[in-house]
């Protein structure tokens, strides 16, 4: 079974090493899925040439575009890639995001392949990068790669939310873990589900002498154990590879995907925009600050991107 068709690959202009590249070539080598090179680029002084004609800066773009076409074409030239299907992509566009999900739409892509960079200090804080938007826009599968390698026979982890009591919550826990089976198949691994859930609130002790807050946690324990369990179940996925911890999912994910050494994390976005996700961000966005592998997104069935072609 292969577990992509259509790769969209989001190039880095400035980078030496293009390791979402790198990654969507091997995911093209195992599931025999097309890919497109995407490289969307802007330069504001073009558009602010007052001294030339119109036609003019618009042969300036033009010259620049099809000179980071060579560039792209130089670039493979180092990758074996002679039985793979590449188009190539090169847009003048001052928003990337919106660049990368219009050509997403518009190709009928299935994954967004992207490197990720690390960002330290307020920028983190006070800039909303490329990232996040195609976590919360983007319509297809999203791929946030980082350093780790894709070993056959390695771990692959799967976040699931069990105590979700609407019918969304429930069917992309059943997306999350279907795409999650799906890599496991081509990449030879084995998957692992994890659910973090909440431990007694610190003040209701003091609030209430008599609460008794260790029966309080270990009945919250078991029934995330056996709402993993019932989940788990129809995938045959057994007890030893479904993990109930107590905590964040921003803390208990990426310590199990470091424990487990996971090649890959897989969990869901349900693609919050506007004030509350610019104020709270959402669990991937938390998440992937902290992994030390790739992860890939998936949306709920039926979501429709706020970018329009």
């Amino acid at each position: 079974m292969s577990c992509v068709n259509n790769i969209l690959v989001v190039l880095d202009p400035e980078g030496t090493e293009q390791k979402a590249l790198n990654r969507a070539l091997q995911l093209a080598r195992i599931s025999g899925a097309k890919l497109t090179l995407l490289l969307s680029i802007y330069d504001f002084s073009y558009e602010m040439t007052t001294m030339l004609a119109a036609e003019e800066r618009d042969l300036m773009r033009d010259s620049l575009i099809d000179d980071r076409r060579v560039w792209i074409r130089d670039l493979l030239e180092d990758y074996n890639t002679r039985d793979l299907h590449i188009d190539i992509q090169v847009v003048w566009h001052n928003r990337p995001f919106e660049a990368i999900i219009e050509a997403a739409i518009a190709g009928k892509h299935d994954i967004i392949v992207k490197g990720t960079k690390q960002r330290e200090g307020l920028a983190a804080l006070l800039f909303t990068p490329t990232d996040w938007h195609l976590l919360r826009k983007a319509p297809c599968l999203v791929l946030l790669v980082k350093e780790h390698d894709w070993p056959e026979r390695g771990q692959i982890l799967a976040a699931i939310h069990t105590t979700g009591e609407n019918n969304q919550h429930q069917e992309l826990n059943q997306r999350i873990t279907e795409q999650a089976l799906r890599f496991a198949q081509c990449l030879s691994s084995t998957v692992h589900l994890v659910n973090a859930y909440p431990g007694a609130p610190l003040t209701i002790a003091a609030e209430i002498p008599e609460f008794d807050t260790g029966n309080y946690r270990e009945s919250i324990a078991e029934n995330h154990r056996q709402a993993l369990a019932e989940h788990a179940t129809p995938f045959a996925i057994p007890p030893a590879q479904q993990h109930v911890q107590e905590g964040l999912p921003e803390q208990v994910i990426p310590a199990l995907a470091k424990e487990l050494d996971a090649e890959l994390v897989v969990l869901g976005t349900m693609g919050r925009t506007g004030f509350s996700a610019a104020l709270l961000g959402n669990t991937a966005e938390h998440v992937i600050e902290q992994l030390n592998c790739d992860l890939l997104a998936v949306k709920p069935a039926g979501f429709q991107s706020p970018v329009k072609v």
